[in-house]
């Protein structure tokens, strides 16, 4: 009976504890799923951004012709005011040499009145001589005297005024010149980012995107149209279509290449009508006109910061330089953003 006993213990402790050798085997299992799992649900930081679609890349290449032709138009305007500011500045250069000269003048006569005056002795020295036996030569030494000191003082204060003058110029010149120099900078930091910006919009991922997407519009094809019209308007609309498929180059204003404003420009100037290169300055060239009013040579404005502009050329039609990468074409006003119309001649 105890040996039973005994040997019932032993049995029942064997199967209480299991072997060693199947703890292994089941930590290896839960280990074999662990990494199975890692691989089949992996963490938040390890995924990847979806690649964008050609829809994407697309609405991307024209936010960034938008803004190519924005800041070609802000570049425009910028170039304006720098030939403005430099004829500003030569101006106050030639100012301040004049002012400078006449400056030099007035004191160099002054130091001769001055030494003048030394040698005669000066009114102060003549009245010593009251009582002196040769009144007659005294009175003419006094009245010589005199009139020195007051030829003097005249020049004194002339040397006086021209100084300030001077200073004024010099500051003017100055002013001038800081401006030039501002808007050089500005104009380099613009120039960066428009060619960084048409190197993106001619990578060959939007390239590829655009041509896979298809690019808005129809392929740019020469178009003759008869222009109405015998005035100086008509007769640039009808320059501007013999320049159709030259290319879109911004800040060009001809004779191989335009921007919009630069289009402009060039045709207005071949009629001998003087344009600024710059969308904002031609909006204030002429006469404000309705769509109703619009005839062929009329200006046409795009987008509320009118930084785009084009030729009417009547039927709703306009000649203009699109963007980068496009070339001079005719194009509908039609589902344009249309903000007003100018007219600089008849």
């Amino acid at each position: 009976m105890k040996r039973t006993r005994g040997r019932g213990r032993t049995r029942a402790g064997r199967h209480a504890r299991p072997p060693k050798q199947a703890l292994l085997r089941r930590f290896a299992v839960l280990s074999a799923a662990v990494v199975a799992l890692s691989f089949v649900i992996p963490s938040g930081a390890a995924t990847a951004d979806p690649e964008p679609s050609l829809e994407e890349l697309s609405k991307r290449v024209e936010a960034m012709h938008t803004q190519i032709e924005t800041l070609s138009e802000q570049y425009n305007g910028q170039r304006e005011k720098l030939k403005s500011a430099r004829k500003s500045a030569e101006q106050a250069k030639k100012v301040l040499a004049t002012s400078e000269a006449d400056l030099s003048a007035k004191r160099a006569r002054t130091r001769q009145l001055a030494q003048q005056e030394y040698m005669t002795g000066g009114l102060g020295h003549a009245f010593t001589m009251l009582g002196a036996e040769d009144p007659d030569g005294f009175l003419d030494r006094a009245a010589t005297s005199y009139a020195l000191e007051q030829e003097a003082g005249q020049e004194v204060n002339q040397v006086v005024k021209a100084m300030e003058q001077a200073r004024q110029a010099k500051d003017e010149a100055k002013a001038h010149i800081d401006e030039v120099e501002k808007l050089v900078d500005d104009l380099d930091t613009k120039r960066d980012k428009i060619v960084k910006l048409v190197a993106k919009v001619e990578s060959n991922l939007f390239r590829r995107a655009i041509g896979e997407a298809g690019r808005p519009g129809t392929r740019a094809q020469r178009v003759a149209l008869p222009i109405a019209g015998a005035g100086k308007a008509a007769e640039a609309a009808r320059w501007a279509l013999t320049q159709q498929l030259k290319p879109y180059v911004w800040g060009a204003e001809g004779p191989g290449s335009y921007d919009c404003s630069g289009l402009v420009m060039a045709a207005y100037q071949r009629v001998g009508i003087s344009l600024p290169h710059y969308t904002g300055s031609q909006w204030t060239a002429g006469r404000h006109i309705s769509r109703e009013e619009l005839r062929p040579g009329d200006l046409v404005f795009f987008y509320s910061d009118l930084h785009h502009v084009g030729i009417y050329i009547g039927g709703n039609m306009m000649v203009h330089a699109p963007r980068t990468g496009d070339v001079v074409r005719v194009a509908s006003l039609a589902n344009r953003p249309f903000v007003g119309a100018v007219r600089v001649a008849n």
